[in-house]
């Protein structure tokens, strides 16, 4: 009887001992899931990406910041890119000798109108060719624009509208898209050309050929510059669909989180 009650007694003890050891380990795994220091979460659960803590030994040899959207931007052959697109607004400026390397026809003056990026220039082709199938006539007013012109049309500007205004439409010498041959101004160049039916068939339609409103409507302060519904950049299709937003469009600076403003 009394070796039974012993038995039962250390049943119990064993029983007790094995409880308390699954209730220590559950409290140790609870703690630990919560680390701050765990490389999958912050102090509040958030779940963290790697585009939001580059670090040091995976920046690229041209590196210049990653942007607060988790973007790096690097900086080759004086141009600033982020992934493959080329970036220029206020903030970011080319070099005044760089030029198009791919152009669809060979660069032998300041400025031409189709001596644009080739891959630019057949969707332009094929965009312009759909407008026409529907009775719409759109072609290249402007395309290439290099520094030296640039400059000419910027100081011109400023002389006849100060530079504060001249600031809200005419980039900088440098600073214009038109340098990269992936920029084109088309038909009349004015704020009418939105109100037209091929300014209204472009803006609902160029994503789909990989073109983008550059310079949306109402987004000035992200842009640095007033709405041009006439100016066009090429990105690609799916850039240029996300851009597009379901025809609420998105900038350039807003998506890649980049500023656009002069620094002086």
């Amino acid at each position: 009887m009394k070796r039974r009650k012993k038995r039962n007694k250390l049943k119990r003890h064993i029983i007790i001992l094995v409880g308390v050891l699954i209730m220590g380990t559950a409290a140790y795994l609870k703690f630990n899931s919560n680390d701050p220091d765990d490389n999958n979460s912050n102090v509040y659960g958030e779940v963290t990406t790697a585009t939001t803590t580059t670090t040091t030994t995976s920046r690229p040899p041209n590196y210049v910041k990653t942007t607060p959207r988790g973007f790096v931007l690097t900086n080759v052959d004086g141009a600033y890119y982020i992934d493959d697109y080329l970036i220029v607004n206020k903030s970011l400026p080319l070099t005044s000798d760089w030029r198009p390397p791919n152009p669809q026809y060979p660069i032998t003056g300041e400025s031409c109108r189709n001596c644009i990026d080739r891959e630019a220039y057949t969707a332009f082709q094929l965009m312009r060719a759909d407008a026409a199938a529907i009775g719409l006539n759109i072609w290249i007013a402007s395309g290439f624009r290099d520094f030296n012109l640039q400059t000419r049309l910027f100081n011109g500007n400023v002389q006849r509208h100060g530079r504060e205004v001249a600031e809200g439409f005419s980039a900088r010498p440098g600073h214009s898209e038109h340098q990269t041959g992936l920029a084109i101004d088309l038909n009349s160049i004015t704020s009418e050309f939105a109100h037209t039916n091929e300014g209204r068939w472009v803006n609902e339609n160029a994503y789909r050929y990989g073109w983008i409103i550059r310079y949306p409507n109402g987004k000035t302060h992200e842009t640095g510059f007033i709405y041009e519904p006439w100016h066009l950049r090429f990105v690609g299709i799916p850039l240029a669909t996300r851009l597009f937003n379901n025809g609420d469009w998105l900038t350039m600076e807003y998506y890649f989180g980049l500023e656009s403003r002069y620094q002086d």
